[in-house]
């Protein structure tokens, strides 16, 4: 997801996270489920993920629906 300097400014101001507080938190419930709302708020970014990932990008929404609200 922070391969693309604009994908990656939009996901840090949103949630106000700074690089290396995304990363130290990247196994935390609260962080997946913004990274993954993040994604499926937008198709561009859900579908390059999901092709970087090597998934298809209904995983993706199955994974943030697995994780619940």
């Amino acid at each position: 997801m922070l391969a693309e300097q604009s994908r990656a400014d939009r996901f840090l101001s949103l949630t106000g996270l700074t690089p290396d507080e995304l990363r130290a938190s990247l196994m935390e419930r609260g962080t997946l489920t913004a990274v993954l709302d993040f994604l499926a708020s937008h198709e561009p970014d859900l579908l390059a993920a999901a092709d970087a990932l090597g998934i298809k990008p209904e995983a993706l929404v199955a994974a943030r629906a697995r994780l619940g609200a």
